[in-house]
């Protein structure tokens, strides 16, 4: 899966911070851009893992499925 990080590099304090247009709650921040990157993919994997469990407490008892979705 690919997701968009928008990044923004602040010129006082050197750090890159980034946010997932498809995800706005991940975000994160590093030194550099490799940095930021490992960083982002684990604040999009704890968000997703927060969905989940959200999800599963949300609908505890009820019958739910997951369906895949291909957007062109």
């Amino acid at each position: 899966m690919e997701y968009t990080v928008l990044i923004h590099k602040d010129e006082k304090s050197g750090w890159y911070t980034g946010k997932c247009l498809q995800i706005p709650a991940a975000m994160s921040q590093g030194m550099t851009l490799d940095e930021l990157m490992e960083n982002m993919k684990d604040a999009i994997h704890l968000v997703l893992e927060c969905y989940r469990d959200q999800l599963k407490t949300e609908y505890s008892g009820e019958r739910i499925f997951y369906r895949k979705l291909a957007m062109a």
